[in-house]
């Protein structure tokens, strides 16, 4: 292996930036459904976000077994670790119960009630503001799936202009990235440091937490005064129906979604909980809607392909990342988060030494402002991806519309945590 070890560096670097491109043309590959109606199937297939990096790790594999043997692949396989991605796939299906979502809708709904402005645009601003630093207490990828399952009829499903649709998701996204700072346990890229470097929740909530708190609350509201004249013909009853589900039922849900958040770290506790709710669901069916099972597991796959393509890119990265001075590493890791998940680029942070605390400050801080700007930046990002695609045309969320419409709130972000 050691002289095959740059040409093996090289030809993933490869695979990954074919990865990018195939990322970033998705929409166009799902357009050639359209136009070739016999091979739509295997388009829509490929025109998926969430199997592009799953498919484009299965290619890495095959070439691995083909240069350097079937044991080095599988032993490198074998080799990553694969908790987040189980762990995503199964906060999303459990976030994402009728139960659940139906507690949230009607705090949600309350609320709204309470603020002085009308019911609807209460409930959006809630959806783009509240939730996403909930994400602080319940993990990132289940805030992303219960912010993108109350907004979907607000704003994803109605005859919006399309660039408004992308500011939404991108004010989203950003959203998400950094309301998950305000403790040192939800947000992916802070859970890679906070251990090494030491970061406790106090030290998160006076350093990062309280201008994340302010960037996510202008966010929001910048983009409910765009949408404010599109929402305010919406209908509270078609949008804010509340199922009947009695509070014992949805109260279990909630203890099950604590649960899985609280061993989080642990695939075999978590997934075991998940296998009682999956029987209790069961159970009790006439109170639930279809999970989310075909969702979570394509954003499961694409976050595991980033897990098997993303550890061989490092030899790039972390030089990248280390010879920056702070101001440069805030923009640069801000930059770079675009095109890979900003917790593998605070990961490579972690292991420089020395590094000063105001260069570990600006790389955390660049790392989640950027985490809206593509599909690949969070972990949470292809959960919303899954869920609110088919509000936009095609069904499939283009990869420029993303990034042009989570530039505005990234530089807000960015704003927040680098003047003050």
């Amino acid at each position: 292996m050691p002289t095959n070890f740059i040409s093996l560096n090289v030809c993933a670097a490869i695979i990954f930036a074919l990865a990018l491109i195939h990322t970033f043309s998705a929409k166009s590959i799902e357009h050639l459904g359209h136009r070739f109606p016999k091979h739509s199937g295997v388009f829509h297939l490929l025109g998926e976000v969430e199997v592009v990096f799953g498919f484009w790790a299965f290619i890495l594999v095959a070439v691995m077994a083909s240069f350097y043997g079937s044991e080095e692949a599988i032993h490198y396989i074998e080799s990553r670790h694969y908790t987040e991605p189980l762990f995503v796939f199964v906060v999303m299906v459990v976030a994402a119960s009728n139960p659940v979502l139906s507690v949230i809708r009607q705090t949600v709904l309350s609320v709204s009630r309470i603020l002085p402005i009308q019911s609807i645009i209460g409930q959006t601003w809630l959806g783009l503001a509240l939730i996403p630093l909930l994400g602080s207490l319940i993990t990132e990828p289940a805030a992303m799936t219960l912010a993108a399952l109350l907004l979907a009829p607000l704003v994803f499903k109605q005859a919006l202009p399309e660039w408004l649709k992308y500011l939404a998701l991108g004010g989203l996204f950003v959203n998400v990235s950094i309301g998950g700072t305000l403790t040192s346990y939800a947000a992916p890229p802070v859970l890679m440091v906070a251990t090494t470097w030491q970061w406790d929740t106090l030290f998160m909530a006076v350093n990062f937490g309280w201008k994340a708190t302010i960037a996510v609350f202008i966010n929001a509201t910048i983009i409910v005064l765009l949408l404010h004249k599109h929402l305010k013909h919406l209908s509270a009853k078609e949008v804010a129906r509340q199922p009947d589900v009695p509070l014992a039922i949805s109260i279990i849900h909630l203890l099950f979604l604590f649960g899985v958040v609280v061993f989080a770290h642990h695939p075999v506790i978590f997934i075991g909980l998940f296998m009682l709710f999956l029987g209790f669901t069961q159970a009790y069916e006439r109170y639930q809607t279809p999970l989310i099972l075909k969702e979570g597991l394509l954003v499961g796959f694409f976050l595991a392909g980033l897990v098997v393509l993303g550890g061989l890119q490092d030899w790039w990265l972390q030089p990248i990342v280390s010879r920056l001075q702070p101001v440069a590493l805030f923009l640069g890791t801000t930059a770079l988060t675009a095109i890979t998940d900003n917790a593998a680029l605070t990961y490579l942070g972690s292991l420089i030494t020395p590094i000063s605390d105001e260069a570990k400050y600006m790389l955390v801080a660049g790392a989640v402002s950027g985490g809206g700007l593509t599909v690949i930046a969070n972990a949470p990002n292809p959960a919303g991806a899954a869920l609110l695609k088919s509000g936009f045309s095609e069904e499939s969320i283009g990869a420029i519309g993303l990034l042009l419409g989570a530039l505005p709130p990234t530089l807000i972000a960015m704003s927040l945590f680098f003047f003050f």
